[in-house]
Parts: structure tokens; sequence; C-alpha cells
């Protein structure tokens, strides 16, 4: 489904990302992992433009999105972006941050955009939040709605940057089982966490980065219990 070619990303004299190829396949559940500055991030970002890369391409569902002729906007609403910090509109209802963007970009009218998002926040388990305001939920009830937002844009692929690291520990967990359920419909999704348990049980691949790279990457069985890089095995022994 998305396919990276020695990607690069500089940040002035920093290289964060350094000629990376790698492939994202259609159902799969690829997790990336890695200590804080190792690129994940800015990675996740690079695969919808949200940070544009300095050399390579990508291409996605047959397109290549670095291509300057590329309709970005069209290819994005694709692409469902989860990030750290909810980023719901403060002054907007739950059902209106919802139903704002398919119903502005003519993907289907209001009426279906309601119903859609009424069918969305039952499934999360927050129909009686339609009416409130972000401000009146918790941040994992955010978070939940910031998952179902992109949802309602019917993507290809869901993208989740860091979803829990900015919850309380006890909020974690209500999140992470409305990713699990989403992994279960067989959503391809790329998650860069640094919950282990979570990787462990829903990702179908690991991807280790550090220093911008990707050191090694397996299957979760692979990685958490026969690690063969060296700095790999140093980041496990102090995560778990």
């Amino acid at each position: 489904m998305i396919d990276i070619k020695h990607l690069s990303k500089s940040f002035g004299d920093h290289m964060v990302l350094n000629d990376i190829s790698e492939h994202i396949y259609p159902g799969e559940k690829a997790v990336i992992l890695g200590p804080s500055g190792s690129g994940k991030s800015t990675f996740l970002r690079t695969l919808n433009l949200m940070e544009y890369p300095t050399s390579g391409s990508i291409v996605f569902d047959g397109r290549d999105i670095t291509d300057p002729g590329a309709d970005i906007d069209s290819i994005r609403r694709q692409m469902g972006m989860v990030f750290q910090h909810f980023n719901l509109f403060p002054n907007m209802t739950i059902r209106k941050n919802i139903t704002l963007a398919p119903v502005r970009t003519k993907l289907m009218s209001k009426e279906a955009a309601d119903d859609l998002a009424s069918q969305l926040l039952q499934r999360v388990g927050l129909s009686d939040k339609a009416d409130a305001y972000p401000n009146q939920l918790s941040g994992g009830q955010k978070q939940r709605i910031a998952i179902v937002r992109a949802l309602a844009m019917n993507p290809k692929v869901m993208l989740f940057d860091e979803p829990t690291s900015a919850l309380d520990p006890e909020m974690v967990g209500e999140v992470l089982s409305v990713m699990k359920e989403l992994a279960d419909t067989g959503m391809t999704m790329v998650v860069v966490t640094h919950e282990m348990a979570f990787a462990r049980e829903v990702g179908s691949r690991i991807l280790f980065m550090d220093e911008g790279q990707i050191k090694e990457q397996g299957t979760p069985d692979q990685i958490f219990n026969h690690p063969q890089n060296p700095r790999l095995q140093d980041f496990l022994s102090k995560v778990l």
C-alpha cells in the first residue's frame, strides 16, 4: 500500500531520516519502536507529507505523493492520522468535529455524516458525548474521538503518532482497546508507540528505529524474544 524508496529528511545539518526504503502492506499492523529522537515520528509524518522529505519517494496506493503534481489533499483523505494531542476543534461539538471533514470535502451529505458519527460513537462507547465539547471530555475520551474523526473519512490506512503518550496511565487502556478492535477489522495501521504490550499483541511486524534508520525488523516474537541488533537489545533491556 505504501512504497518508500531512499527516504531522507534533514533539518538544517541534522539528518533525521537516513536513506530508508520500506514497504507497508495492505492489512498489516506495522509498529515502529525506538528511543526518543530516533526519527520515528518524522518517518510517520512523511508518509502523508506533513513533513516533506529532503530526498526519496513515497508511493501510496499506486500514486507518487512526492511528485510535485500530486493532489496531496485528495491523497491525505485516505490516510487517517491520530496525533499525541488530539487536535480536536474546541469550539465545535463532538458530532461537528467528526462530521466537518466528510461534509466539507463532499465525501457524504450532512445526514449521512451524522448517521456515521452516531455509529462510530456507539462503536467506541461514547454515544452520550455527541453534543458535548472537547473540554468536557477526559484525555482518553478525546483520543477515542480523534480516532473516530479519522475513521469518518473512510481511510485506507491509519497512522498513529504515539497516541497514548499524552494520557494519564489509567486512560491508556481505553484508547488501546479501540485500536485493537480497529486492528481486528483488518485496517492497515502504522503505529509509533512506546506501549510494548500493544506492539507485542497487535503488531504483525515490528520496526526498530535508531539514528534515522530501521536497524531491525521482524515479527513480535523475533524482535522481543530473539533480537539481533545490539542497539535493539540495549533498548529492550531498558523498556521491558
